[in-house]
């Protein structure tokens, strides 16, 4: 570690009643919040907003460690030969490794508090508080994100950013569009959290970069760089449900490039089912991924390979009743082949390319569903700095195969979208900022489509914070399968009121964003929004109108979603550190004057991370959780007994971690220690899946009869929650570096 100390001196008594500094920047500009802790006496305090700090009573040979965030910390041992001139200035370097440097915004890498773009950032080490199998199940602890199960019996799923459906989230790899499709079903489970450098999110319309399906909202998730990973690390844990996720990491060089291999197995064989209904609470799964990435000064390339068998059904099913009528399963393999990188041409000149094919042969009971999806995609981007402008133009192409057993691909199953794109972030008065964007895709099945944005950014470095006002358009075209996976589980009918329009959108959203610092040696950020979208030629599953039918059209009426979040992030000197969010959602269509709410919608919304590390012991606590308000369901007509509205799902979790003196971490708790579970009865007509005695008049609607006096049929799709009650886990780290 480099540092430069100004000369500094103490009384000729060895002992201080004062030591008095000042933390400064490369250039001297004072920094403030910076930690100073005395180790000895384990003691710190925080710099104030001109970077000065004072410790009482520290003495001769005291060691103290100043450290700030994205600076490399530096280390004072306290000498009584080091006399006269008080006080003294501390000047940090900055850290290369730590710099919180984000991407998704601007396509260029720049501070995250310089962007005028909000863009929330966490890193890996964020999601160890709750280890998980894949990111689907990581991202919950994010304020404001939400994985939403689908299916009762296989589990499919997709994230919910402030209240918009699944089909509104844009998950991108490396800043580029792999998720997407048939992979946003079942892909989003097999992506291993040990691949993830960081995670980065944009709430709010991001199509002006990305195109369709960032009508919502953008995640990235960003890998490791082999060069930044341990030459070798292993990461395992499970559960006593049976559940068994190892992850390992090996860095390698071939002649002057890097390489990183990864693979990931999770395993879960163990049939459970809890609340008695003879259907698996938890669909059982057997995923192989293998990820090697390679990094040269020019190139980076990224390939991965993904393997998947799951199933979930009567505790009875096995791979001998695939696809037929005595037990119902419903079955699902799924084989993915993925390319992608980024070739620097030169400084300001990049190109982005990308491949997946998508291979899924599936059955839901009798249902047979064969699908294929290859997407081939390709950027060049170019960036352009001067003192007050920053200029950004890219063009792209984006062609996607699909095709599959249904009537929804006989006519057209290759669609192809280029588009261009600007942008331009103004400098001005110094402390402000304002991006102006525009992007025009054409559409082969829908024509031409603009998108622009504008992004505003007012800093005040005394105060440290900064104003944010963004406003931005976003567009999406539906895609039934992996938008309404009831469309083949259980018994509904798929009916095209129309030809569907593409939808659109536009948001506006105010940011405010501010750091506190206190003497008393702790330190709070503070990010809270206002947003509010507003779409027109709304796409809304209608699941009410004949409770055994899904009508697809375009609203003809304005759909709204508003809200208010708020994050507070606490760091203490104690060693203590938290994470609290909340989001308030508001969300309504009006449908033939009627109002709605939408359905699987919450109102409110919660997270905490609490950890804690203990002084003198290498072990820290971690607590937890998510809170979601209740949520309307879809029922199968008056009659259904089922609740209409979802309960207060709370779910927490425990953890410690304790590093050995060989850099062995062991991890163990409790998961949902409130044992959150959805109702027992949540599948409609468990019993009779194949709907051998129900009856339907012309119209498919179910006849009330005396064995079926509520008029149902069987119906899996009224889930908001996973079964899985409380749970222990334990597992272990290592990462040799």
């Amino acid at each position: 570690m480099r540092f430069l100390l100004g000369l500094f001196f103490l009384n000729s008594l060895g002992v201080f009643s004062q030591f008095k500094g000042q933390v400064v920047s490369e250039n001297e500009t004072p920094i403030a919040g910076a930690t100073v802790y005395n180790k000895t006496k384990k003691r710190a305090t925080l710099s104030d907003e001109k970077g000065w700090f004072e410790i009482l009573d520290a003495a001769v040979k005291d060691q103290i460690i100043i450290s700030y965030i994205n600076y490399q910390p530096a280390i004072i041992e306290l000498s009584d030969k080091k006399r006269n001139q008080v006080p003294f200035q501390v000047m940090l370097e900055p850290d290369k490794e730590l710099q919180e440097v984000v991407v998704t915004g601007t396509l260029k890498q720049v501070n995250k508090l310089d962007s005028p773009i909000p863009v929330e950032l966490y890193r890996a080490s964020f999601f160890k508080a709750n280890p998980t199998a894949s990111v689907f199940e990581a991202v919950q602890q994010i304020n404001g994100i939400r994985p939403q199960l689908n299916c009762n019996v296989c589990n499919t799923g997709d994230i919910h950013i402030n209240g918009q459906e699944g089909a509104n989230t844009m998950v991108l790899i490396d800043g580029l569009p792999i998720v997407s499709g048939l992979s946003t079903v079942y892909g989003l489970s097999g992506i291993p959290q040990s691949l993830i450098e960081k995670v980065e999110v944009i709430k709010g319309p991001a199509s002006n970069l990305y195109g369709s399906e960032a009508i919502g909202g953008v995640i990235n998730l960003i890998t490791k760089l082999p060069e930044n990973s341990p030459i070798w690390s292993l990461e395992s844990f499970s559960t006593n449900w049976g559940e068994v996720n190892t992850d390992i990491g090996l860095q390698y060089k071939i002649g002057e490039t890097k390489a990183l291999l990864g693979i990931n197995h999770f395993n879960y064989s163990n049939p459970i089912d809890q609340n008695e209904d003879n259907f698996t609470d938890l669909t059982l799964q057997h995923r192989v991924s293998i990820f090697n990435k390679f990094s040269s000064p020019k190139n980076t390339l990224g390939i991965r390979l993904f393997y998947e068998d799951r199933w979930g059904g009567e505790m009875n099913w096995s791979p001998n009743y695939r696809g037929g009528n005595e037990r119902y399963g419903e079955s699902i393999y799924t084989q993915r082949i993925e390319f992608f990188g980024k070739y620097n041409l030169n400084s300001d000149w990049f190109l982005q390319y990308s491949f997946n094919n998508h291979n899924q042969n599936s059955v839901y009971g009798q249902t047979s569903f064969l699908a294929d999806q290859r997407v081939a995609f390709i950027q060049s981007v170019w960036s352009k700095n001067s003192p007050k402008h920053a200029l950004l133009y890219g063009i792209s192409f984006r062609s996607t195969f699909y095709d599959d057993n249904t009537v929804a691909t006989v006519d057209q199953n290759l669609t192809h979208l280029p588009g261009v794109f600007f942008q331009n972030k103004w400098s001005f008065q110094k402390r402000k900022k304002l991006l102006l964007g525009l992007r025009y895709d054409y559409n082969s099945l829908y024509g031409s489509i603009i998108t622009p944005r504008v992004n505003f950014k007012w800093d005040n470095p005394e105060q440290v914070a900064s104003f944010r006002l963004s406003w931005g358009t976003g567009y999406r075209i539906v895609n039934v399968f992996t938008e309404d996976h009831a469309a083949l589980t259980g018994g509904r009918e798929v009916l095209f009121e129309e030809t569907l329009r593409p939808e659109k959108s536009w948001n506006i959203n105010a940011n405010w964003f501010q750091k506190v610092y206190a003497k008393q040696g702790y330190l709070l950020e503070l990010d809270g929004s206002l947003f509010h979208t507003q779409f027109s030629n709304k796409i809304i599953p209608d699941y009410e109108t004949n409770p055994n039918q899904i009508r697809y059209g375009n609203l003809d009426q304005k759909a709204s979603f508003s809200g208010f979040t708020l994050n507070v992030n606490g760091v203490f000197s104690s060693g203590f550190q938290f994470v609290v969010g909340a989001t308030l959602i508001h969300t309504n269509w009006t449908d033939e004057g009627i109002k709605k709410q939408p359905l699987l919608t919450e109102r409110f919304t919660a997270n905490y991370k609490l950890s804690y590390r203990l002084a003198n012991l290498p072990l820290t606590l971690d607590w937890t959780g998510l809170i979601v308000g209740p949520m309307r369901l879809p029922l199968l007509g008056d009659r259904d007994p089922r609740p209409a509205k979802s309960p207060w799902i709370h779910d927490s979790n425990l953890q410690f971690r304790w590093i050995s003196s060989s850099k062995i971490e062991i991890f163990g708790g409790i998961k949902n220690l409130v044992n959150f579970k959805p109702p027992r009865e949540s599948i409609a007509r468990a019993f009779d899946p194949f709907d051998r005695d129900v009856d339907f008049d012309a119209n498919a609607r179910v006849i009330q009869t005396g064995s079926n006096p509520n008029a149902l049929s069987f119906d899996p799709s009224y889930v908001f929650y996973s079964n899985q009650g409380r749970r222990f886990f334990l597992g272990v780290r290592y990462a040799l570096r």
